[in-house]
């Protein structure tokens, strides 16, 4: 039986993501496991959709590829949860976790491939990949990455973080994205594991109010990364919506970057019960306000789903008709993780 013909590799963009920006605004993805649970997928696991990586490959990029054709220029890899030490509980090898770590880039790039995106003359449908670096907390799956300061040094931080970072890179990703960060001691950790790695990167903190969630003022917070030339980005992302507003102006005023933003949909997880309370009061209607303040990549992380993804790619003009989802947003099935979703 003659094997089949390996799929030919979707290539990347030819624009640099920084160059992209600077010309205007861009849309990213919106969160991940919630598009997973509305296709069907059981994330009831400490790995949450990383398990996907290695048992269903496929769900992951069909649910990039719903972002693509929602209007999304920019998608986040489903690594967020995915560690060597989280795979090594699961039985997995280095060699084998590092392989999936960089599945979760090439099933971004073929989603953008196959969900049609391309370069036009004016290079108007390039999707990028963003590589999705999580907090520590995320491994630790306890809710951790709200709190931060987990009694490890920046020392400690920047040597578990350098292994998948350096994965991640092999695989070719447009920009890594450390996200959801809690504090600036996991910030230094992250800007030290990526210095000198060949790849931008932006760097996207979790707040409440104008601080982080460990407490530090979002001025400090953001002006580690204001001379750092390998951040072509920095902002706030896994937060409640009205808390961007602010965080915007600081970030935008602290290091002169673009900003990046993509909050929650503003529910809020009972633990207890297992369930989603409150409204959702995710207004696409701000990206405007958020755009005059400085935001360039604007998206949204848990439970905003590819109908609000396509709200934004309306609102923010890009001249691309996209694909508006049928289906309601649904709520993750378990404890509640901020992995873009």
């Amino acid at each position: 039986m003659t094997a089949a013909p390996a799929p030919v590799p979707t290539p990347a963009p030819s624009t640099p993501l920084a160059t992209a920006l600077a010309r205007g605004p861009l849309v990213l993805d919106g969160g991940l496991s919630n598009q997973l649970a509305a296709q069907g997928c059981d994330l009831s696991d400490e790995l949450w959709s990383a398990r996907l990586l290695a048992d269903d490959p496929g769900q992951i990029e069909q649910a990039h590829a719903a972002y693509v054709r929602a209007g999304a220029r920019v998608l986040i890899t489903s690594s967020y949860q995915a560690t060597f030490e989280g795979f090594a509980r699961r039985g997995l090898g280095p060699e084998e976790a590092a392989g999936l770590l960089r599945r979760s880039v090439e099933l971004a790039r073929q989603a953008a491939g196959a969900a049609g995106a391309g370069e036009d003359a004016r290079g108007e449908r390039e999707v990028w990949v963003a590589a999705s670096v999580g907090p520590y907390g995320a491994m630790l799956a306890d809710g951790s990455e709200y709190r931060g300061r987990y009694g490890l040094s920046v020392g400690e931080l920047e040597r578990f973080h350098r292994p998948r970072i350096e994965a991640l890179v092999a695989a070719g990703p447009d920009v890594l994205a450390l996200e959801t960060v809690p504090d600036t001691d996991e910030a230094r950790a992250l800007l030290a594991a990526v210095r000198g790695c060949g790849v931008p990167v932006w760097l996207s903190y979790s707040v409440v109010g104008e601080r982080t969630r460990a407490g530090q003022s979002l001025a400090e917070a953001f002006a580690l990364a204001a001379d750092d030339e390998q951040v072509i980005a920095v902002g706030v992302n896994c937060c409640e919506p009205r808390d961007v507003d602010r965080a915007v102006e600081i970030a935008a005023r602290t290091t002169g970057k673009p900003v990046v933003v993509y909050p929650n949909s503003g529910e809020e997880w009972d633990a207890r019960a297992r369930d989603w309370r409150g409204r959702a009061h995710f207004d696409p209607e701000r990206v405007g306000a958020w755009q005059a303040a400085g935001a360039r990549l604007i998206g949204g992380c848990c439970r905003v789903g590819p109908d609000r993804i396509a709200e934004l790619a309306r609102l923010l003009d890009t001249g691309d008709d996209r694909e508006v989802p049928r289906h309601p947003e649904t709520h993750h099935p378990e404890i509640h993780h901020p992995e873009n979703g």
